[in-house]
């Protein structure tokens, strides 16, 4: 793939990452608790039908210098416990507000680093989970980990709890890129780790990298590539690094120690596809790699992939979205709803309450289409403007007039082989994926140059 620096500056432009639609700078403080509950009780008469849980466990034993989440550098046992609590309050209070007729299909532990609390906790809000919610006999059951807090009894109880899928924070391979960024080491070769979990089922394992470290070459990046390929894992995803010191302020340690500039960072990136797809792995969206029998490369195929805040899934399985702990943002038909981000405002107000609501954004009936078009793009990679038109009981000149549509948006994006535009149709390119945010905001009618601050887009 011929990529040059002139394309660049061209494409390499502050736009929203498209986790949520609108973005999550739109999410404001006049959505209340009542709002909240108010949704809850309307999401159970709206699709999809299964639902999906997230739980966030913000706790770290150490900051990463890179991170962009909601953590606590905290690990002391009346703070954790009161904390179990508090999620417990909570998926309680939700909990009674929905359908028990309807199927759990996804159990996601985000964080923080979940796998650094006791174990023991783990299986006390696993437990209370299947008290209150009906799980699917399918129900994937996903947790972010830490190699460097994983031990081999841990997999076994975490097996023996349900969880069938994990993510491994690897990063890089190369030690001392980890140690600038104040990130430990695996405690197991990552390797005999992956062959382990198989070994007590856990199937779509990822492998997860960050380019545009610090220290970062392309001969070491390659070699840690290659490392991941030889382990040979269901999933390898390579997350692009997101510099946002004004949120952020840790990461301005990185500015110090120096950044790999635009250039070098799409040369990791296009050097570590090259090397993924002649491994075999399918590229998913715009950061994934999977192998062929894996579920997600399945869904692209079918152009049947979905994404929220926790990553790709399949339409198939995903559910909307009920999350809990601190920050953690609800993702349902109509609505987000995010909580407090101080873990002490959090837990006081599910303790006094039940609820932790700091902010949210009801959508509109607009905002509903347009989402469903960002996502196409931003999944699928393919736009069809008559299918979606009859989806949403619009005429196609109607659906084009809503999204803002203006060919001439499109046409640097067609003369630079980006997509192609036959009828009615929207079509990325291979190269196109790289700059699917872009293609996305061409089609954002609410996007004004300049709204908001966003990480770079390429």
């Amino acid at each position: 793939m011929d990529i040059s620096t002139d394309f660049l500056h061209k494409y390499n432009v502050s736009g929203p990452r498209y986790t949520s639609y609108p973005p999550a700078n739109f999410f404001n403080q006049d959505f209340t608790t009542e709002d909240y509950i108010r949704e809850l009780e309307s999401s159970n008469r709206q699709n999809p039908a299964n639902i999906s849980l997230y739980i966030h466990i913000p706790f770290c034993p150490k900051r990463c210098h890179f991170c962009g989440c909601s953590t606590v550098i905290a690990q002391r046992k009346l703070i954790v416990e009161r904390y179990i609590q508090a999620l417990k309050t909570e998926i309680k209070s939700v909990a009674a507000l929905l359908d028990n007729s309807r199927s759990v299909t996804q159990i996601h532990w985000g964080g923080g680093t979940p796998n650094s609390i006791s174990m023991s906790y783990i299986r006390e809000i696993m437990d209370w989970i299947r008290v209150h919610f009906s799980l699917s006999e399918n129900a994937e059951i996903a947790m972010e980990c830490s190699p460097a807090y994983l031990d081999y009894p841990h997999i076994d109880q975490l097996a023996e709890m349900g969880f069938n899928r994990i993510s491994l924070g690897i990063q890089d391979f190369r030690e001392d890129v980890l140690n600038v960024v104040n990130r430990d080491a695996p405690r197991h070769p990552v390797s005999e780790v992956v062959e382990y979990l198989r070994t007590k089922g856990f199937r779509g394992i990822n492998l997860d990298f960050i380019y545009g470290l610090p220290m970062q070459t392309l001969e070491s990046f390659k070699n840690t590539i290659d490392q991941a390929i030889g382990i040979r894992p269901d999933r390898i995803v390579t997350f692009s690094y997101a510099h946002v010191p004004w949120v952020k302020e840790a990461q301005k340690q990185l500015e110090v120690i120096g950044l790999p500039d635009a250039d070098l960072k799409m040369k990791l990136f296009l050097q570590a596809t090259a090397q993924l797809k002649e491994a075999g792995y399918t590229t998913i969206g715009i950061d994934h790699f999977t192998l062929p029998d894996d579920d997600l490369t399945k869904a692209f195929n079918t152009k049947q992939l979905h994404r929220n805040f926790q990553g790709y899934c399949t339409l198939e399985t995903t559910g909307q979205v009920y999350a809990f702990g601190a920050s953690s943002i609800s993702q349902l038909y109509g609505a987000y709803a995010q909580n407090h981000k101080e873990i002490t405002k959090y837990m006081e107000a599910i303790e006094t309450f039940g609820f932790a609501i700091e902010r949210g954004y009801k959508l509109t009936s607009e905002e509903l289409i347009v989402r469903t078009v960002i996502n196409s793009i931003m999944c699928n990679g393919l736009l069809q403007f008559e299918d979606l038109a009859v989806e949403f009981g619009l005429s196609v000149d109607a659906l084009k007039k809503l999204l803002s549509f203006d060919l001439a948006k499109f046409d640097e994006f067609i003369e630079d082989g980006l997509m192609n535009l036959e009828k009615n149709t929207i079509r990325l390119t291979e190269k196109g994926f790289l700059c699917a945010r872009n293609i996305a905001m061409a089609l954002d009618p609410a996007l004004k140059s300049g709204d908001g601050v966003y990480s770079r887009t390429v």
